[in-house]
């Protein structure tokens, strides 16, 4: 048997149910980087997904429009129980973060006023800045071994924070630019 046929036979097929709690779970304890943690549960823990296939639906989601912690989680819900388990997945993920920002926002608009809110406000925006930069940084350490990965990163830069060129308009000339050049190697 090779690794692959061994990979898929340790796969389990959930319910609805189970897709439900898995990514509620991954919903109320996913800070910042969910991902991650979502391939540690979905493939090492509950071993619903070979890491082969975790990582060709994770492709395909990062290709999609919106989040794609939120497209997985319908990707992996339509690839075992259709629409059910899509919408399973999705509710489970998203239904603990909802309630507590809504618990939140009363919170806020309460004691908005209160000098102590107001610096809780503050650290918790500063630490979700931490958590988007430490994420940053992580992502581009693999990359610094390829300077032309490092050119698009400083281009991507460039264009969206001092251009203002759109997120959408930058990922098509950026696409267009590294094929070429991957292109003229090949």
């Amino acid at each position: 048997m090779n690794h692959v046929e061994i990979a898929v036979q340790k796969e389990s097929v959930p319910t609805s149910t189970e897709l439900f709690l898995g990514f509620l779970t991954l919903g109320l304890i996913g800070f910042g980087g969910v991902l991650p943690l979502a391939r540690k549960v979905i493939v090492e823990q509950r071993q619903w997904l070979s890491p082969e296939k975790f990582t060709e639906l994770l492709g395909l989601c990062q290709f999609l429009p919106g989040g794609n912690i939120i497209n997985l989680s319908v990707a992996i819900g339509m690839e075992f129980r259709g629409v059910r388990g899509a919408v399973s997945s999705l509710i489970g993920l998203i239904l603990a973060p909802t309630i507590i920002v809504v618990l939140l926002h009363y919170v806020y608009e309460q004691f908005q006023d209160n000098l102590m809110v107001k610096h809780l406000f503050e650290g918790l925006a500063a630490a979700a800045a931490g958590l988007l930069v430490a994420t940053g940084l992580k992502m581009l350490k693999p990359l610094l071994r390829n300077p032309l990965a490092i050119c698009v990163v400083v281009a991507a830069i460039i264009s969206i924070a001092f251009l203002k060129i759109s997120l959408l308009v930058t990922m098509l000339i950026l696409l267009a630019f590294y094929s070429a050049i991957i292109w003229r190697r090949v």
